[in-house]
């Protein structure tokens, strides 16, 4: 009976000293996409992202994740292995500025500086804003992309979109209340306009100018032969994604000292 009202007492403890932590953090890696430049690799990273972050955990189980994440996306026909997409010949690159909430599930009981399990695989998944931009060079020169409606679109495509962040990580308490960790993450947007490439060729007669008439096909550059015909296909139809990957460092903040958990 004594060992179960000291285990009932522990459990108290902890939920009263664990209930209340805050974990601020910084986040650098790489960004990359999957869509109409890159449909089948999933590990494509081509450039730089960093972020910052501020967690609650409410357990030693569970806990939500509020941040901010910079990143870049690009994708280019020129560098593809497949025939029919160098023939398209299109490109874009685009800043993604991210605003995410996610819940973050250890698979085991982790309390950082104080439990004895000093490490933990866990799994992570929310809602996301996505902010993003696509341009394009042509010929030494940048243009936004989205005011052209390169797809003959009746209006611009809005410059943020909804995305549902997915992934895992695992993460080390290496020193005290600070802890590191590697975490691989994707992103679903709720828009296939990320690369500005989506459906179909329009008819360029109905374009809104001639910048707009250039860079919605660009097959013939080389050859000098279009392949874009009005209702011949563009894009892939398809939603696009984008993935972060890389290295998290943060500190935990107790409400107060606690006794060693065990795992």
């Amino acid at each position: 009976m004594r060992k179960l009202y000291g285990l009932l007492l522990l459990l108290l403890l902890s939920s009263a000293c664990f209930a209340q932590t805050w974990e601020p953090g910084i986040f650098a890696g790489s960004s990359g996409y999957m869509g109409d430049f890159n449909e089948v690799n999933p590990f494509k990273f081509t450039d730089f992202s960093a972020g910052v972050s501020v967690k609650r955990n409410f357990n030693g189980y569970f806990s939500a994740k509020l941040g901010y994440t910079y990143g870049k996306v690009r994708g280019a026909d020129s560098l593809s292995s497949n025939a029919q997409l160098r023939n398209r010949n299109l490109s874009f690159f685009s800043p993604i500025n991210e605003v995410s909430l996610t819940g973050e599930l250890n698979f085991f009981n982790y309390y950082s500086g104080i439990s004895i399990k000093r490490w933990t695989p866990y799994i992570f998944g929310g809602v996301a804003l996505v902010n993003y931009n696509p341009k394009a060079v042509y010929k030494g020169d940048t243009y936004v992309l989205r005011p052209l409606k390169t797809e003959g679109q009746q209006k611009e495509y809005p410059y943020n979109a909804l995305s549902v962040p997915y992934g895992v990580g695992v993460k080390v308490n290496f020193s005290g209340s600070w802890n590191l960790g590697i975490e691989l993450g994707y992103r679903t947007a709720f828009t296939n306009y990320l690369d500005d490439v989506s459906s179909y060729y329009p008819e360029k007669a109905g374009l809104v100018n001639v910048d707009s008439r250039i860079l919605t096909d660009r097959s013939g550059e080389k050859t000098g032969i279009y392949i874009g015909s009005p209702g011949a296909q563009r894009g892939n139809l398809r939603r696009d994604t984008y993935m972060i990957t890389g290295l998290t460092l943060s500190y935990t903040f107790l409400s107060q000292k606690c006794p060693v958990v065990s795992p």
